[in-house]
């Protein structure tokens, strides 16, 4: 399974929600590896407290092993971090990934992160996606190489006006490159249970059929100790609301054929 998170839009959430599911697919006993896409590496950061410049041989090495071969044994192994966390593995990201998307780009390297992930297919049961905001070489890359995509969503009126956007990319992409791509759906994310123009828009969408999942992340504080202490939420508070939400999330999905 390859699931990548992606939103045109910044900001919500990509990251959190993508290594919270990582994290507790982990913890139920799949083996289970996050490739972070995004220079701003917050992904990496999050699950290894180092920021991606710290990591070595992360995912930027393997785009320019694409563009500048070494060596026949070099392979995809060797950009694979353990993480603190029992079962989750790491791709991680670093700035560099912005010097190279230009190169890639022009040298037509679009189709190079599908293949690196038919070969992770053989050793990880899980495959997770983070991406950077925007819709450029990783996330089109990604948007190729995925089976699943799920779509975060911030409850406000901007985030709307790029859910058609995403969603219209996303057809695109899949009639142009990648079939087998399905929209899981579209998770509420930073829900704020006392504020009414969060529900008035998911009212909105839901009556427009647009495919909004059941289980809704809070908002909470407790998210930002999370990143804080580079713990997924179910390795810092198991308990917490927004650990089961997450976890009631994970379930929705894997339920799914």
């Amino acid at each position: 399974m390859r699931r990548v998170v992606f939103n045109q839009k910044g900001g919500v959430g990509k990251s959190s929600i993508a290594c919270n599911l990582a994290a507790i697919s982990a913890f139920e006993g799949y083996r289970t590896i996050l490739i972070d896409l995004d220079a701003h590496a917050n992904a990496t950061q999050y699950l290894t407290g180092l920021s991606g410049d710290d990591v070595p041989l992360g995912i930027a090495d393997f785009f320019k092993q694409t563009l500048f071969p070494g060596p026949a044994s070099m392979s995809a192994h060797v950009n694979i971090h353990e993480t603190p966390f029992n079962n989750l593995y790491l791709i991680a990201a670093s700035s560099e990934l912005g010097d190279l998307q230009s190169k890639l780009e022009t040298r037509f390297k679009i189709q190079k992160l599908s293949q690196l992930l038919d070969r992770l297919d053989e050793d990880y049961e899980r495959i997770y996606i983070d991406t950077p905001p925007g819709l450029n070489f990783y996330s089109v890359s990604a948007l190729i190489a995925a089976d699943r995509c799920l779509i975060p969503f911030d409850c406000d009126s901007f985030s709307r006006q790029a859910i058609y956007a995403v969603l219209r990319e996303i057809e695109e992409i899949k009639g142009d490159h990648n079939e087998r791509l399905e929209v899981e759906g579209i998770v509420v994310n930073q829900y704020q249970v006392r504020n009414a123009l969060p529900q008035r828009l998911l009212d909105e969408l839901i009556g427009e059929k647009m495919p909004i999942l059941s289980v809704y992340l809070m908002s909470s504080v407790k998210m930002r100790e999370s990143h804080q202490a580079c713990k997924p939420m179910i390795y810092l508070d198991p308990q917490h609301k927004l650990s089961r939400q997450f976890e009631a999330l994970f379930d929705l999905l894997e339920a799914r054929p």
